[in-house]
């Protein structure tokens, strides 16, 4: 059973799946992610039981520190400097300043070509590929010290944390996973802005997570015009839209320059920390801190927008967030816009259930289900009104009304 591959009953199935979108050259980004789940569920269908755990005990977590490695020396960036030219580990050995012997003869190098993160040109010879290149990039780079130093140690204590707990669900962010792991009675984004160089690598991780993905401000996604803008008041001190928890403006900068005649203000909150993290000025978007855990100061807006903030905080939490919300918006014209994941009854996307797994383990929170947001909102006050969902492994847009 352990050496024999997983399931070939449904290899040719897969196949013919793949032959599909062969006559669509140009392939739109849809055909695209149909693809590559195919493709993924074809390779398991191919491996077998001890491929599989051999892969996951060995090259996973081994390649997880040779790219951390590779980001610390310089490496990826140095392969990039003649991105043409093959490199030999010998040169990149004079570059980073690292022992020959852990890039050669079948270490550091050959693991990172092995596994597709460079490409092997000869014999200790070495080609940089679009991922290589994306990993010269800090923005893109940062998420794996941000995971190795902020989540790893909580992640591989889960085990010994659920059983010294009675394996019960984790429902409080300042004694979860994480303060188990880390001896720490403080909540993870409390925690990590101790460390300047790990708050900065969390917010350049969460950038390039959302760079890329369906927006839901284009127009095959949520009908901004017909929903928000029409009807929308035009005077010079309406609001139009805010963005509660907005991080450094990377949402409405996108939006304003999507929807540039959109009437109305445009209004980034977030902790005052945050904020000044702020450089370079954001145009026509208002900055202004605030807790979202009080009162909201604006008053009627068009919209108020949460993206990826109810999922970091349990329920009753999340309860105190909307009630905050919930008493400054006007009934009959402001709307509640709520950019989660929601967790598919069958069929949940790896993108998804592996975040769930890691707000479990960090803010003892959690990505919810459909009849969970009801749930969740109608506590709060709300009604939603649509989900507008793009595709599998995309975040939905929860548009709600005040009941």
């Amino acid at each position: 059973m352990a050496t024999t591959a997983h399931d070939m009953d449904s290899v040719s199935g897969l196949l013919e799946e793949l032959k599909v979108f062969d006559d669509d050259l140009e392939l739109n980004e849809q055909n695209r992610l149909q693809m590559l789940q195919v493709a993924r569920a074809l390779v398991r269908a191919l491996e077998t039981p001890q491929e599989t755990v051999l892969r996951l005990c060995w090259a996973e977590p081994t390649l997880y520190g040779a790219i951390i490695m590779a980001i610390d020396t310089g490496l990826f960036r140095h392969m990039n400097r003649c991105p043409d030219l093959p490199m030999t580990a010998r040169n990149l050995s004079e570059f980073t300043g690292v022992d020959p012997t852990l890039l050669k003869r079948g270490r550091i190098m050959k693991h990172l070509a092995a596994m597709g993160v460079i490409h092997e040109y000869g014999p200790d010879e070495y080609l940089p590929n679009k991922l290589s290149r994306t990993l010269s990039l800090e923005k893109y780079a940062d998420g794996f010290p941000c995971m190795a130093n902020g989540a790893m140690r909580a992640i591989y204590k889960l085990p010994e944390y659920f059983k010294k707990v009675g394996y019960v669900n984790p429902n409080d962010p300042t004694d979860g996973p994480f303060q188990y792991a880390y001896n720490t009675s403080k909540h993870w984004f409390v925690w990590s802005t101790q460390y300047p160089s790990l708050f900065r690598q969390f917010n350049n991780h969460m950038s390039a997570y959302h760079q890329g993905r369906p927006s839901w401000m284009d127009a095959d996604f949520f009908p901004v015009h017909s929903v928000l803008t029409a009807g929308a008041r035009r005077d010079a001190d309406s609001v139009f839209l805010v963005d509660v928890g907005g991080g450094l403006g990377h949402d409405l900068m996108e939006f304003s320059q999507k929807h540039p005649s959109t009437p109305g203000r445009l209004i980034l909150q977030d902790k005052r920390d945050v904020i000044a993290q702020i450089q370079g000025g954001l145009g026509e978007i208002e900055a202004m801190a605030h807790n979202f855990f009080t009162k909201q100061p604006i008053q009627g807006a068009r919209a108020y927008y949460l993206h990826s903030v109810l999922h970091d905080w349990p329920d009753n939490e999340c309860i105190r967030i909307l009630s905050c919300i919930a008493g400054s918006m006007e009934p009959g014209y402001s709307k509640l816009l709520i950019n989660e994941n929601i967790v598919p009854d069958q069929g949940a996307d790896w993108q998804i259930t592996g975040l769930d797994l890691m707000l479990m383990t960090l803010v003892s929170a959690r990505e919810r289900r459909e009849g969970e947001w009801r749930q969740l909102l109608a506590q709060a006050g709300f009604q939603i009104v649509h989900i507008w969902t793009y595709s599998a492994g995309v975040e939905s847009l929860i548009e709600c009304e005040l009941v």
